[in-house]
């Protein structure tokens, strides 16, 4: 399942970042930003920024930067309003795909991430994410806790389950449990190594040829350059060999 395993695309993420360093600063500024102005700027307060805060920190952002968004979320700075959409569609292969995206102008991304999609031979489709479990989602490493510690702090919070998998443990909950179970984990002192509500996959879509697992990566990539899109989701299913090939 390496083509749409979280496991495998926190790794990709995390070998790009330097060069892609300022985006990333860019996106996770909006997300503090849209979190202050709904729940304040005090992260005692308001978990959504906690978990925000640890996400910055993990990508070394300056805590200028971080102030910024804050101050701009609390009103205190002048900034521009953000609002949260997504966009669903099939990709190459007849991939299903989720976009999320945060942006000042809804009819720029619209038509953004519009082009993509065309680019890549998909379409924009309005019944897609019924493929998908909009939950949240934590991937945690084996570094630091253990399957007992872990499932006995997320259980008592509210999650759902705790998945053992080859690479750590991922935790899921509902979409409304998201910040007691994160809180939970910060006071326990277990580090997430990605935490987010995300769109994980029900059923996948097995991609065994080469040149549509390029065509799927090359996709990915140019929805994820654009400045609006935070995240994607799909759910591809690729073997090892076919994800290495594509990623290559």
């Amino acid at each position: 399942m390496a083509g749409h395993s979280k496991w495998a695309k926190v790794k990709r993420t995390k070998g790009v970042l330097d060069v892609r360093r300022g985006k990333v600063f860019s996106r996770i500024s909006r997300e503090i930003t849209i979190s202050a102005k709904s729940g304040g700027g005090d992260p005692a307060m308001n978990p959504r920024l906690r978990t925000l805060l640890l996400k910055a920190r993990d990508a070394n952002m300056p805590a200028d930067n971080i102030e910024r968004a804050i101050r701009k979320g609390t009103g205190d700075l002048p900034g521009v309003a953000f609002e949260e959409l997504t966009y669903e569609g099939y990709g190459p292969g007849s991939v299903a795909t989720i976009v999320k995206v945060t942006t000042d102008n809804k009819n720029r991304a619209a038509a953004d991430v519009r082009a993509v999609f065309t680019r890549f031979g998909g379409r924009l489709a309005g019944a897609v994410a019924f493929q998908f479990l909009h939950a949240g989602q934590f991937l945690v490493s084996r570094e630091g806790t253990t399957e007992d510690a872990l499932m006995e702090a997320a259980l008592e919070a509210g999650a759902d389950d705790v998945i053992t998998t080859p690479e750590g443990f991922e935790v899921r909950c509902g979409v409304h449990a998201f910040d007691r179970v994160s809180h939970a984990l910060e006071q326990r002192g277990i580090r997430t190594e990605n935490a987010e509500i995300a769109y994980i996959p029900r059923v996948t879509v097995p991609v065994t040829d080469i040149e549509v697992a390029r065509s799927t990566a090359r996709f990915h990539e140019a929805l994820e350059e654009l400045d609006d899109v935070q995240e994607v989701f799909s759910n591809e299913e690729m073997d090892d060999a076919v994800s290495a090939a594509a990623h290559g």
